[in-house]
């Protein structure tokens, strides 16, 4: 699978300052909550599909209020089949740079956490970008997944403790965290499969 039809066709090309996400449990409902999100503010549908097993998630971004207020909308109609939500005001500006595929950064440390959902991997990603100088390498979300999603990060040993850190802290207040790993000196031969 190529990296970019991860989200599919509808990649942003600019930097938006906010983002939002809602996961749903029912296909159908999420259909019905993307189109509510759609007309409830002037935001962009990046994402609105199915993923495994049987749930549907839409990500979307804009300005901070068109998101707030597209979310609230999105998540008032999806009611109980609502499993996650999110919204990130002020994005890291690597992060959706990583959700399309690896980016080119060198490797010295290199930092996994994974997610029991989509949401928690964009906030805990967006937190442990933040947190350090340590790069987003690549952001993964539900597809072929099992609906789960993970960051890698690299950088300094430290620099990667220290995000990995953040980034697991952020999933765990979210009751979300699966395992967070930091593996100094990565194996060359590991790498060659992460780009």
């Amino acid at each position: 699978m190529e990296h970019a039809e991860r989200l599919g066709a509808r990649l942003l090309d600019d930097a938006a300052p906010a983002l939002g996400l809602i996961e749903c449990s029912s296909i159908a409902k999420g259909y019905e909550v993307a189109d509510a999100v759609a007309k409830r503010s002037p935001v962009r549908l990046v994402w609105a599909r199915t993923t495994s097993p049987g749930k549907f998630v839409i990500l979307f971004s804009g300005d901070v209020e068109e998101v707030r207020q597209a979310l609230a909308r999105g998540v008032e109609i999806a009611g109980s089949a609502r499993e996650d939500d999110m919204s990130i005001p002020n994005v890291h500006p690597h992060l959706l740079e990583a959700v399309r595929g690896p980016r080119n950064v060198s490797v010295d440390a290199l930092g996994i956490v994974e997610t029991r959902t989509v949401a928690a991997a964009l906030l805990a990603a967006d937190a442990a970008a933040k947190a350090t100088a340590a790069e987003l390498l690549e952001v993964r979300l539900a597809q072929h997944l099992g609906g789960k999603g993970f960051f890698t990060v690299v950088g300094e040993v430290g620099d990667v403790e220290v995000a990995v850190a953040r980034g697991a802290e952020v999933a765990r207040e979210r009751g979300a965290l699966l395992r967070d790993v930091v593996i100094p000196r990565a194996a060359p031969e590991l790498l060659e499969h992460l780009f």
